[in-house]
Parts: C-alpha cells; structure tokens; sequence
C-alpha cells in the first residue's frame, strides 16, 4: 500500500544542508511513500522585516502582515526558502517541483476575519486545486510548496503554512500529516505527550497550557483530523529514523493528534 505524507516543515526544523541530505535519504528507503512538502519561514521573514524596519506582530501564533510586508514575505517565501529547500534536496538526488499557493490557483484566499481581529493580508482557504500537486506526483516529483497565496482578483497574501498544509492533506487525502517543528512534540508540563485527542487539545489551548504558534498549529491538525487524515503528528526531525518511526504506527513519533 503507498503512504502519502505531508511534511509541514518549520522554519527551525532543518539546520543546513546535512538535515535535507537526511531526508532525501529517508525518501530514498521508502520508494513507495508519497511525499509533499509545505514550508514556512518564520524567523527569516522577521529578520526580513526587521531589516526592512517593519515590525513583527503575532497574534494567536498568527503573523500579521501588512500593505507594506507582503512584497517581503513574498519574496523570503516564494523565492528564498522554496528555491532552497528544493535545491538542497535535488543536490541529494530527489526531484523536486517548486510551487507557491499561487500556482495553477492551488490555494484560493480570502481575507482571514476573526472578531475584533485585524490580521492585514493574511487569507484563509476559501478553495484548494489540487492539480498542480498531483500532477509532480505522477511525475515522481515531490512538490515543495510555499504557503503564499492570492485572492480572485491575484492580490497576494500570507496563508499561515500550518493552515496550508492541513488544507491540502485533507484534499489529497494523505495518511498523514506531519508538522517538523523544533520541539519533540507537545508539552504538558515537563511531559511530551504521546496523543492527545481534539477534545483534550482544545482544553488544553483554553486554559493556556498550549500557547502562541503551537495554537494555530494544534488547530489546523484538528481540521486535519476532521477531514479524515489518519495520522496527525507534532514531531522533530532526528535523523532518517524519524522517517521510519512515522511509518512505524506502533513506534514513538512526537505526539498524534486523534478524534
């Protein structure tokens, strides 16, 4: 049976070269799992900006990006970290396909509006194309996807890459979704929890246990879950092993997010 899997990848997951030659390899011993990739860029989109003098403001674990940002995020995004991210790998033998939000309209946005929230150019999904995806699938070719997006009339925006990559294993109908973040997992206290159901989750978000972007992360593995992904981990990458675990449903990977 092929496995498909999407590897949200974290602007702190990977350091350098060896950790994508890491994972090339991983991809390399599973030749009959499927693999996307949707990236973020956290802390050099706010190096970005603070070089630009612009300031950097979260809330809820979500960038707010203004008129005057998105031409930045855009280009550290689309074109910095994709081209690197995609590069890294081929040197190491895996053929890639760059893509934003953008391409062949995979992600269609809207204006993300919460109640007396102002989040500027940031959008939700109104609506996922796939196509482009499946297409560098058949090809044998991983997509690597920047999270950026445009509305109907091509306005760019931000789309939160955790929000992104939730959306489109849902529409692919991937076994699962993997966020590789800079942490083992989600924390409880001193514990690492091994799962951890959407109702426990939402608990724990409610009295402040789980806080800034590991909210919006737990809440787009909800849609996720909801959208009948199998498997929903919170994991860091630790070497080719980590692959092997995540396929290994009996072993540790991180934590599961479950119904």
């Amino acid at each position: 049976m092929i496995s498909r899997i999407l590897l949200k990848i974290g602007g702190r997951a990977f350091q350098g070269q060896d950790g994508f030659r890491q994972l090339a390899q991983a991809l390399k011993s599973h030749p009959n799992t499927e693999v996307m990739i949707v990236h973020g860029g956290g802390k050099e989109i706010s190096k970005a900006l603070t070089d630009a003098r612009r300031p950097t403001v979260f809330i809820d674990g979500i960038r707010v990006t203004q008129a005057e940002d998105i031409e930045i995020v855009e280009a550290v995004l689309s074109g910095t970290i994709n081209s690197r991210i995609a590069s890294r790998l081929e040197a190491s033998g895996i053929r890639c396909r760059c893509m934003s939000g953008k391409t062949d309209g995979l992600f269609l946005v809207k204006p993300l509006k919460r109640i007396n929230r102002d989040f500027g150019f940031v959008g939700e999904i109104h609506r996922v194309n796939a196509t482009a995806v499946m297409d560098a699938l058949k090809n044998g070719e991983i997509p690597v996807v920047s999270p950026i997006s445009a509305d109907e009339n091509g306005q760019s925006y931000n789309l939160n890459a955790d929000s992104a990559a939730s959306a489109l294993a849902v529409t692919t109908r991937c076994t699962d979704l993997v966020y590789l973040t800079d942490v083992p997992g989600v924390y409880v206290g001193e514990e690492t929890k091994r799962c951890l159901t959407v109702q426990e989750a939402t608990r724990l978000i409610a009295d402040g246990t789980i806080e800034g972007g590991m909210v919006a992360k737990m809440e787009s593995a909800f849609e996720a879950v909801r959208g009948n992904v199998a498997w929903v981990h919170i994991t860091r990458w630790e070497g080719p092993e980590t692959f092997d675990r995540l396929l290994d449903r009996s072993s540790d990977a991180g934590t599961i997010i479950e119904k």
